[in-house]
């Protein structure tokens, strides 16, 4: 049995590679960019209008208020937006301009329509303005040349609307891996079947799923497969075909129907350890199989989501490009006291409240590992240090936040 920091090691330093794939930007959301994004453009490219109003010297409206307005000529040229102005604003003149035309020689500021009033000729101007007021400068936004984004950023939908206006219509990015689902066990039924005494309903495959889905990346999710050694071999080598990482659920323990372990040796996976210090999910499994990798889940409900959550999705991270790969870590007190062993890591699963910048959380109630409503009430997983013991109200300890 090895430790927790033991097997994330392991399995982080894996040797699934990243796949750099070449996407349009509305496919790229969720992933991580695999390139610099450097501009070849300032953005905007040309000093324009924030506002509908009129373009003018800020010179010629100083000292103007609602008391004293000061009067300017209206030029006989307007500027919407697109259209490059063909004259320039002269002393003691104004031009009407929309929000994001371009700004005319000669003005270097825009003064808002509800700061004036306007005749055929001319406008009334109620209020002075600063140089620059309500201008967006040539290179505000983004420089030429400068790096926009950096290789190894995640791609989100502000993202995708400076790519857009970069003009980058397809980037390059780290692809995920296709992840495959695959449960066992004889007392296994579907979901929609009745449930009798000795079965269970297949609660694993579908909360994997769910948490794969949840990252935003492809995954198969197999036909079930019973504790039949030549069934499930069968099953197994057809799983691997489509898939970069098989997870396994159940079968992996010691009892006599286990028959995950042995099957995996004997078709060549090479295991990498099996069973960890910690609960749940002590009797978890690692496997290396040609290009690809196994993980041997135990068959309780939370000991699946949990392991998921401390292992398979950091390891699914890191293969993608990221650099975060373990969910955000908060240290949050104990709002009371929680019984826990020494000698073992244990993931509690918890509720986290986050009170004036500092963070508290308590129990989701029972914590057995096939109570699956610890996890589905839970916005947190607390981790108990080995040698902690029991957890004390006012107690620290580190807390991953989910969701």
């Amino acid at each position: 049995m090895i430790s927790v920091e033991e097997a994330q090691k392991i399995v982080l330093d894996s040797g699934l590679k990243p796949v750099v794939k070449k996407l349009p930007i509305l496919e790229s959301l969720g992933l991580v960019l695999a390139e610099d994004i450097i501009s070849s453009d300032n953005i905007p490219i040309y000093d324009n209008s924030a506002m509908d109003g009129y373009a003018v010297r800020s010179i010629d409206i100083k000292g103007a208020e609602k008391s004293y307005p000061i009067r300017l000529v209206l030029a006989s040229e307007d500027i919407p937006a697109g259209k490059i102005p063909k004259s320039k604003v002269n002393p003691g003149f104004c031009m009407s301009i929309m929000t994001g035309a371009p700004l005319p020689k000669g003005a270097d500021s825009v003064i808002m329509k509800e700061d004036t009033q306007r005749d055929t000729t001319s406008i009334m101007v109620f209020r002075e303005i600063e140089k620059g007021e309500n201008v967006r400068y040539c290179g505000e936004d983004i420089k030429k040349g400068s790096t926009v984004f950096k290789k190894g950023d995640s791609i989100n939908p502000g993202t995708i609307g400076v790519l857009a206006s970069l003009g980058k219509s397809e980037i390059r990015v780290y692809g995920s891996p296709v992840i495959g689902v695959l449960s066992t066990g004889d007392e296994v039924i579907d979901i929609d079947e009745k449930l009798v005494a000795g079965k269970v309903r297949d609660s694993n495959s579908y909360s994997l799923s769910a948490q794969i889905k949840e990252m935003g990346i492809e995954y198969k999710k197999f036909d079930r497969a019973p504790d039949d050694e030549a069934l499930l071999l069968k099953k197994i080598k057809r799983s691997l075909e489509e898939c970069d990482i098989l997870l396994l659920t159940g079968g992996i323990s010691v009892g006599d129907y286990d028959l995950v372990k042995d099957i995996l040796e004997s078709v060549g996976a090479r295991l990498l350890f099996w069973r960890v210090n910690q609960k749940p999910g002590r009797p978890l499994a690692f496997f290396e199989y040609k290009d690809k990798y196994i993980f041997g889940l135990p068959g309780n409900p939370v000991s699946v989501m949990v392991c998921f959550e401390m292992y398979v999705r950091p390891m699914i991270r890191k293969s993608m490009g990221s650099g975060n790969l373990f969910r955000p870590e908060v240290m949050a007190e104990a709002l009371h006291d929680f019984k826990n062993k020494t000698g073992r890591i244990n993931f509690a699963r918890v509720i986290v409240e986050e009170k004036n910048g500092q963070y508290f959380f308590k129990s989701t109630g029972m914590q057995g590992s096939g109570i699956l409503t610890s996890m589905a009430r839970a916005n947190g997983i607390a981790q108990f240090p080995i040698n902690m013991g029991n957890v004390k109200k006012g107690s620290k300890v580190k807390v991953y936040l989910l969701g």
